[in-house]
């Protein structure tokens, strides 16, 4: 079977000129030197994407994920490693492959602005060649599945942003593409149209089988639409794991919240904390490797009726926050994926 993505050692170097000083005068000056360093974006990454996954491909600014993700689409060739998209090889078969993938980019837009989405959407099936009615076919599936309907006809840029997203989504995937690249898909969307676009995103793949790469800065993307993770830093991919590994790894607290008879519940345990207090309800940050869950819950028991219990781990972004903080960062071992 064919990877939708497979990548195999590889790396990706740019030369700069002149030294890294703050001064107008060393920068100008750097702009005749002869002295020039290497920087590697990409300094050896292996990896492999199947059919219908949908993968979270994240780290610190510089990390090398741009890059990364300009060779997959074809816009960089690589200096060395083995790349396959779809099978085929990204920078000399680019025009093939964007036939085949889909991108959407946060602070891009490929609509026209002065125009309703419904024309841009009509040009794009003329770009990828569709026959009429797959195209009318495939568009009432999308406005459908989106809720386009209300604002298909006005001029994109009196839409909303998250009506813009939602617009975005649906002309990258009306040529339906067997791989998705979601750059910072939500920057700058309210909490209500994020989660509208993470829902669209994550069911059009399981509808599809549509893989998905996405990079993003807010971790919550990451957590509702994917079930994989990849970590890089400085061009190395330190970690590759499921999400709940990931989080089975870094996790050191849960959050616990207890719904109860008492109007307030003190519990006296070493690594509890009470991080939120209301009458009748009390939520506890418990840190597990000191006082195990159980523990608690077994506590409280003695001292009230329980009416409800929750058991939360923290946010991915703790997760990341986590492993960012890791003191052997740079050189940490690769944790590689499990076997399916």
């Amino acid at each position: 079977m064919t990877h939708a993505v497979e990548l195999r050692d590889l790396q990706k170097s740019f030369r700069t000129r002149g030294p890294s000083a703050p001064s107008f005068m060393a920068a100008l000056g750097g702009l005749f030197s002869a002295k020039s360093t290497v920087f590697r974006a990409v300094d050896g990454i292996s990896f492999s994407i199947e059919a219908g996954e949908r993968v979270a491909f994240i780290g610190p600014n510089g990390a090398g994920k741009s890059t990364t993700l300009k060779i997959l689409s074809g816009i960089l060739h690589p200096d060395a490693g083995h790349v396959r998209v779809l099978g085929l090889v990204p920078a000399e078969d680019r025009r093939q492959l964007g036939y085949r993938i889909g991108t959407v980019f946060g602070q891009r837009t490929q609509l026209w602005q002065h125009l309703p989405a419904s024309d841009t959407f009509r040009l794009l099936a003329r770009v990828y060649d569709l026959p009429p009615h797959v195209f009318r076919a495939r568009l009432a599936e999308l406005v459908e599945a989106f809720a386009l309907e209300p604002f298909l006809g006005q001029p994109v840029r009196k839409l909303s942003l998250g009506e813009r997203m939602r617009c975005e989504l649906a002309a990258s995937l009306l040529h339906a593409p067997r791989l998705l690249f979601l750059d910072e898909p939500t920057i700058g969307l309210d909490v209500t149209a994020k989660a509208r676009v993470r829902e669209l995103v994550r069911k059009q793949s399981e509808r599809d089988g549509t893989s998905v790469l996405l990079t993003s800065h807010d971790t919550g993307d990451s957590e509702h639409v994917c079930e994989r993770v990849i970590v890089i830093n400085h061009g190395k991919l330190l970690y590759d794991q499921s999400l709940a590994s990931l989080r089975a790894r870094f996790i050191t607290h849960k959050f616990v919240t207890l719904v109860s008879d008492q109007v307030n519940l003190t519990l006296a345990l070493p690594g509890v904390r009470v991080v939120e207090a209301e009458p009748y309800k009390t939520r506890l940050e418990v840190e597990i490797k000191v006082t195990p869950v159980a523990r608690v819950v077994e506590a409280a028991l003695t001292l009230c009726t329980l009416h409800d219990l929750t058991v939360e781990d923290p946010p991915l972004e703790r997760v990341v926050q986590a492993i960012y903080a890791s003191t052997n960062w740079a050189t940490a071992p690769l944790a590689t994926r499990e076997a399916s």
